[in-house]
């Protein structure tokens, strides 16, 4: 379950898009859907950097195919797509297509997580 002070891979159903980029923090979404490859290649990446950056950014998974409305939002048109915000909520990056673990490390890098 997703909780705003701890967030995690799961995205709650109850949890409003809208508190998305999670205030205050370097917030990483993951647009995808569970049954997709390229997205099941990328949870096992996703879930070590929810350990390894645990409270010091936001890792947030968000499967389109079972929340279409909560994917919306973020204009998305291929998954999975990664979107990054530094923490005042700009967002300063987006990639489509499967992101290796040095890849999303070295944007952390660049947001200025320690």
């Amino acid at each position: 379950m997703l909780c705003l002070s701890v967030p995690s891979l799961s995205f709650a159903e109850g949890m409003d898009s809208k508190q998305i980029p999670v205030p205050g923090m370097v917030t990483m979404v993951d647009i995808g859907a569970k049954k997709c490859i390229p997205c099941k290649m990328m949870a096992p990446i996703i879930e070590e950097l929810q350990v390894e950056y645990k409270d010091r950014v936001a890792v947030i998974f968000i499967d389109v195919w079972q929340n279409p409305e909560k994917g919306r939002r973020f204009a998305i048109n291929t998954i999975p797509t990664q979107i990054f915000y530094d923490d005042k909520g700009k967002e300063v990056r987006r990639h489509v297509g499967f992101l290796d673990k040095k890849s999303i490390v070295a944007i952390y890098d660049e947001l200025g997580v320690k």
